[in-house]
């Protein structure tokens, strides 16, 4: 096992994950972060982000003395021989990654470096980031005039909010992106656990691994807007668009995973990296078509959720919609770039008021939306939700909502309309029980019969 400590530079999201996975794994971990509340709450074992078995790997390594938590930067590069840095890179008014955040812990790297490390790019960062940051860091060296040793590897994570603990500690793959032998067997050291269990690792250069990251996610967002522009055409030519998607899914050349019809994607990764890949393409005089088109039809695929609503529903001015869920995905708090953000919006400008329910997502959600406070109710369960609204609207499809008692909504609701935007539901099931049900992806029963006598003008 690797000897020397490691530091992880950050404890966001990406951060607290990997430096409580890699402590799990048997190293010595140092978890920095220059916010003094989140370090003291994270030395008093609470978790300040929602992530499912994240609070049980940390109280375990935290008792056994693997992990500690920091705001001293200097005093953890100086006792780590391995620097993973894993801040934020949040998207800029142009679409391209700031980098300010990354640079600014190489310039620290650089200043107290005392030996020989590996520097380590967890953050997603764009192609040729990681030249940046040795370049950043032998600045600060040559200012001290010293003569460090150092290397600089590529490791993109490839984690999924509420599936993160369990993806960091069984990854599909683990990527390494170096041109230094003596970094590359160091990392092996760091992921043993990993290497002895005989998971995949992919060794390349610096350039290919922040790609393959950049590559991966907008092919994935590109998958979930095609599969969501068939199923508007579904709905037109009275096809199913889950029978679709089981019968491509089926296909080995295409795979069942990431086709599945909603209101969108959103979170952290898939709208900043699909835009950023484009920013970088464009500045290499390289235009992505396809991506640019996966993103705008994303944006399109949330506006028409709304135009939907609408259609079945007429002037909203005076109507009630009842939300449930909040977050862009189950399982996690996370509202970055979620759908509801745009719907939501839209239907109350439409002059509609939201009576809204998320199981971890109303926090964030109060200051996001804080502009519309006036005309959303937050409420403390799903089923407060549906009191005297006059449609359910499934946004997100916690496991809870998967098995609501329909005869109570019936029963709660104002009118007896229900939009399953996740199609979590059988049609069968729902209008059982004297709800309209409307998902996406399915042509309607009016819509389908008008359908079946034009088919069948056109035979005559």
């Amino acid at each position: 096992m690797y000897e020397n400590k490691i530091s992880v530079i950050g404890t966001g999201y990406v951060g607290l994950v990997s430096g409580v996975c890699l402590a799990d794994f048997g190293n010595t971990v140092i978890n920095v972060d220059i916010d003094e509340e989140k370090i003291n709450k994270l030395n008093n074992g609470e978790v300040p982000i929602y992530e499912p078995g994240l609070s049980e790997y940390l109280q375990r390594n935290f008792e056994s003395g693997r992990i500690s938590f920091t705001t001293d930067v200097k005093e953890a590069i100086e006792n780590s021989g391995v620097v993973f840095i894993a801040v934020g890179t949040p998207p800029k008014d142009d679409g391209s990654a700031d980098l300010q955040y990354v640079l600014s812990v190489a310039r620290d790297i650089g200043k107290y470096m005392n030996g020989y490390k590996v520097i380590v790019d967890k953050s997603t960062v764009p192609i040729g980031t990681g030249r940046k940051v040795a370049a950043v860091i032998q600045e600060e060296l040559d200012k001290r005039g010293v003569d460090y040793k150092f290397d600089v590897v590529s490791n993109p994570e490839f984690l999924r909010e509420g599936k993160a603990v369990y993806d960091f500690t069984h990854p599909d793959r683990v990527v390494i992106g170096t041109e230094s032998e003596k970094a590359r067997d160091i990392l092996k050291e760091v992921y043993r656990a990993l290497y002895l269990n005989d998971t995949p690792f992919v060794f390349t250069n610096l350039e290919t691994a922040e790609m393959i990251k950049y590559a991966s996610n907008a092919f994935l967002a590109t998958k979930i807007s095609f599969i969501n522009e068939i199923s508007v055409l579904c709905e037109k030519v009275n096809a199913d668009v889950q029978v679709v998607a089981k019968a491509m899914g089926m296909d080995g050349r295409i795979g069942d995973k990431f086709l599945h019809a909603g209101p969108g994607y959103g979170g952290s990764c898939f709208p900043k990296d699909t835009r950023a890949i484009v920013r970088i393409a464009a500045e290499n005089g390289v235009d992505l078509k396809v991506i640019k088109a996966g993103i705008e039809a994303n944006e399109n695929q949330k506006l028409y959720m709304v135009e939907k609503i609408v259609n079945k529903l007429g002037d909203l001015k005076g109507k009630t919609l009842g939300i449930l869920g909040l977050s862009f995905k189950p399982e996690t708090d996370d509202m970055r770039e979620a759908p509801a953000l745009t719907i939501i919006p839209e239907l109350i400008k439409r002059g509609a008021r939201i009576r809204a329910f998320d199981p971890e997502g109303i926090k964030e959600a109060t200051w996001r939306l804080k502009d519309y406070e006036k005309d959303i109710i937050y409420c403390d369960n799903e089923y407060e939700v549906m009191k005297g609204s006059n449609a359910l609207v499934l946004l997100t499809e916690w496991n809870q909502f998967r098995r609501l008692d329909l005869k109570r909504v019936k029963e709660l609701l104002a009118d007896p309309v229900f939009f399953d935007l996740r199609n979590v539901y059988e049609v069968e099931e729902v209008e059982k029980v004297g709800l309209e049900y409307i998902g996406v992806g399915t042509a309607q029963k009016a819509d389908a019969e008008a359908f079946k006598e034009a088919a069948a003008a056109r035979e005559e």
